[in-house]
């Protein structure tokens, strides 16, 4: 699409090098069709004068970017060390009890994708989650029917 292309080139234009701008071109294709598509890897390559082999390398690198469509919303658990000694997979368990999925899986009505997190950066007050990227912390086991059913009203 024209206008994502023109997007992508007045981002580029901010770098020295326009492959440099991968990581804000990547974000903007997923903005625009809910995650990264073929389509959508051919667009940033073009844009960006590199090949969509490249951008998908680098996409499928961080877990920021969704390679498959997700949920309305997406929580994130950080399962890290400090968050785990905390009880980080008791709540990550209390979520995959509340949402009737395991992490990596979106709800049969698309509504919420669960995901493990390597690190959300909360250490000093875990256990860290992630809520369409605004973080919640900490969490406990007991938090997360409220939090889902806060979800499910929208």
């Amino acid at each position: 699409m024209v206008e994502l292309i023109d997007e992508i080139r007045a981002v580029a234009d901010r770098y020295p090098e326009r492959k440099s701008a991968v990581i804000p071109a990547l974000r903007l294709a997923q903005e625009h069709y809910g995650y990264l598509t073929s389509e959508a890897f051919r667009e940033v390559a073009a844009a960006l004068g590199t090949t969509p082999a490249y951008c998908r390398g680098i996409a499928s690198f961080y877990d920021m970017f969704e390679l498959e469509p997700a949920g309305a919303h997406t929580i994130e658990i950080c399962t890290n060390a400090s968050c785990a000694l905390v009880g980080a997979a008791q709540v990550l368990e209390a979520f995959e009890r509340e949402l009737g999925i395991t992490a990596g899986e979106t709800t049969p009505d698309g509504r919420v994708t669960l995901r493990s997190a390597e690190c959300l950066g909360g250490c000093g007050r875990g256990t860290v989650v992630a809520i369409d990227h605004r973080y919640r912390e900490p969490v406990r086991p007991e938090d997360v029917p409220a939090i889902v059913e806060e979800l499910r009203r929208g």
